[in-house]
């Protein structure tokens, strides 16, 4: 029976990650983010602009495409009872709250629903699982309220392309390969952090 998967958050990182494991058709997927497409995220979220521009889907789950049996779903997460009934829930939005929201579902054995958080900011990338020390939970969840980008602050402030940065792709792309080998039991990693 294929395991049930609830990404939340379909942006920078989670455009890439989706498409990625539903190509595989072994999980049940169910993709969640209220966000509708703004032209300025094109350059790094994956979303084919044309498309997009030609037809009326503007929200981020109804324009991401995905293979395999996936669920969409427009709604915020912002209870524990969202989180229930999965096997793994992958957080890659951009918001400390609902961070928080996953990271209560526990550490190590003592968690109800197994997660995994990915992010990245600029050059820098993390993977943090449900497996890390709970005692540096603090500092996983350390930073500023609200929602912020992928991109490091010079894309922000400038929208060029020069500034962009691809390390959401390059984390996306190591969940992929996290969720693959959790998915066939093999020995998977509490932590990861990348610099490029």
């Amino acid at each position: 029976m294929a395991k049930k998967i609830l990404i939340i958050g379909v942006g920078g990182i989670g455009s890439y990650l989706a498409p990625l494991l539903g190509q595989t058709r072994l999980y049940d997927i169910t993709i969640s983010d209220p966000d509708t497409l703004e032209s300025k995220n094109y350059l790094y979220q994956n979303y084919e602009e044309h498309r997009v521009l030609a037809s009326s889907l503007k929200n981020k789950v109804d324009a991401l495409e995905v293979q395999g049996n996936v669920n969409r779903s427009k709604y915020p997460i912002l209870t524990d009872k969202q989180l229930e009934g999965y096997d793994l829930v992958v957080c890659c939005a951009d918001n400390l709250d609902v961070r928080r929201l996953v990271y209560r579902q526990g550490f190590q054995s003592d968690c109800r629903t197994q997660w995994l958080d990915l992010r990245a900011q600029g050059r820098n990338g993390a993977l943090i699982s449900y497996l890390a020390d709970p005692l540096l939970c603090d500092t996983f969840l350390a930073g500023p309220e609200g929602s912020f980008s992928c991109q490091g602050e010079a894309f922000n402030e400038s929208l060029d392309a020069k500034d962009i940065h691809f390390t959401h792709a390059a984390i996306a792309g190591m969940g992929a390969q996290w969720v693959q080998r959790w998915n066939v039991g093999d020995k998977i990693k509490d932590k990861m952090v990348i610099n490029i």
